[in-house]
């Protein structure tokens, strides 16, 4: 049977080449206390921990 992907975390988390990808959090409101080097950092893309990667791969099987 063919497997369901979780919607809640295909909406989240992006399927690269060898590993998830996903947003950082803290970057959307109270931006105008935040200083410009912490927005640019919280911008960039992070990694799933190495931890978590297996529990998404069952929940997003297919590329997505």
């Amino acid at each position: 049977m063919k497997l369901k992907t979780r919607k809640s975390a295909s909406k989240r988390v992006h399927r690269k080449k060898n590993s998830f990808s996903r947003k950082k959090a803290y970057k959307s409101h109270l931006l105008r206390r935040k200083d410009s080097k912490r927005l640019r950092t919280l911008s960039q893309p992070s990694q799933i921990h190495k931890s978590d990667l297996k529990i998404f791969q069952i929940m997003i099987p297919y590329n997505s």
